[in-house]
């Protein structure tokens, strides 16, 4: 395992060195279920329960690396899931509010993330993805761990000006991780590579 980062993240093109000491200090077996806690540092996506899945730990360090986070940002996670990737995000930002849709998730989350030290930089909540957590906008930066069709427009609402948003865009058997711009009136989109992800249902 030491020299996991090295092998599934930087020989692939993970160069951030912020987000490559983040992916170091987070404890990944903590956001694993008991049962697989043995593959946590796998090169693979694992099961959640509910039809939902914790990302591999290379999709996760692509998404952080896109966001390109200075570390005094207000970022929203949208899809917590095991909060994983919030923790990496609280790592790389000052704070993150994470929006789950299913509440034994983002209750079995709130309990990880709170006993692995995130607790406080780490604002878990129940709801719709797609809607966004507007009373906590503008965002530096938004992350979604789900597939939508095309960006949503509420979040790019709540994105502050200057500010940038990471999420797969596709069909089910079709899909791309891309890096969202909005810039004085254009929008500029930058794909960063194939990907898989369950849809962001609303």
């Amino acid at each position: 395992m030491s020299d996991w980062v090295e092998r599934q993240l930087e020989r692939r093109g993970i160069d951030d060195p912020r987000v490559l000491a983040a992916m170091r200090r987070v404890p990944r077996e903590r956001f694993v279920p008991e049962d697989e806690r043995r593959h946590a540092y796998d090169d693979s996506a694992l099961a959640l329960g509910h039809g939902q899945t914790i990302s591999q730990p290379y999709i996760v360090a692509l998404i952080c690396q896109g966001l390109r986070l200075a570390g005094d940002e207000l970022v929203l996670d949208v899809g917590t899931g095991s909060g994983y990737q919030a923790a990496v995000l609280a790592e790389l930002a000052r704070e993150v509010v994470s929006v789950e849709r299913i509440p034994e998730l983002a209750a079995q989350a709130h309990a990880d993330l709170v006993a692995a030290g995130y607790g406080d930089r780490v604002d878990v909540r129940v709801g719709d993805g797609w809607a966004g957590v507007p009373e906590r906008a503008p965002f530096d930066a938004i992350a979604v761990a789900a597939a939508a069709p095309e960006p949503p427009p509420a979040l790019l609402r709540q994105l502050a000006e200057g500010g940038r948003l990471v999420l797969p865009l596709g069909s089910p058997h079709d899909q791309w991780l891309v890096s969202v711009e909005p810039r004085g009136g254009a929008t500029r989109l930058r794909t960063l590579s194939p990907v898989r992800f369950v849809p962001l249902v609303r």
